[in-house]
């Protein structure tokens, strides 16, 4: 019996991505990379998502304030297969997927929503709604 949903990912697929993040992310810390691409970064596993088939998964990284990200996500990938072996050490699964690396750029879009909310504009437009808390439907109630 299957447990995927249409919706997103199984219950299995969100586990494994966990288990696949701390681990890549404790390997991450602990330095055991060589690549001087790679020395003194400080890289963030903010998401892992397995396939269906548990067979790849892509692994959404970012730099502290997005900086050398040019540099770093080809460092992880010529790694991947390195950091596959290490990781197949640590979490127990029959299979362990081949990593794709992506760069994370939801930080960056919060980033832009937050920017664009503290516009002049926008803050004035949500401070009026705040002054006017009737918002002229108390009209249409006397009316009825």
């Amino acid at each position: 019996m299957r447990h995927t949903t249409a919706n997103g990912p199984s219950q299995r697929q969100l586990r494994v991505g966990e288990e696949l993040r701390h681990a890549l992310a404790a390997i991450l810390l602990r330095g055991e990379m060589h690549d001087p691409d790679l020395a003194g970064v400080s890289i963030t596993v903010s998401e892992v998502r397995p396939s269906p088939d548990m067979k790849h998964a892509t692994v959404f990284v970012t730099t502290l304030n997005g900086d050398k990200m040019d540099v770093v996500l080809p460092a992880l990938r010529r790694a991947a297969s390195f950091l596959r072996g290490l990781v197949a050490k640590t979490v127990r699964l029959r299979h362990t997927p081949q990593l794709s690396f992506q760069a994370d750029t939801s930080f960056d879009y919060a980033q832009k929503i937050n920017t664009l909310l503290h516009q002049d504009v926008i803050a004035r437009d949500l401070s009026d709604d705040d002054e006017d808390p009737s918002d002229g439907k108390a009209d249409d109630a006397d009316g009825a």
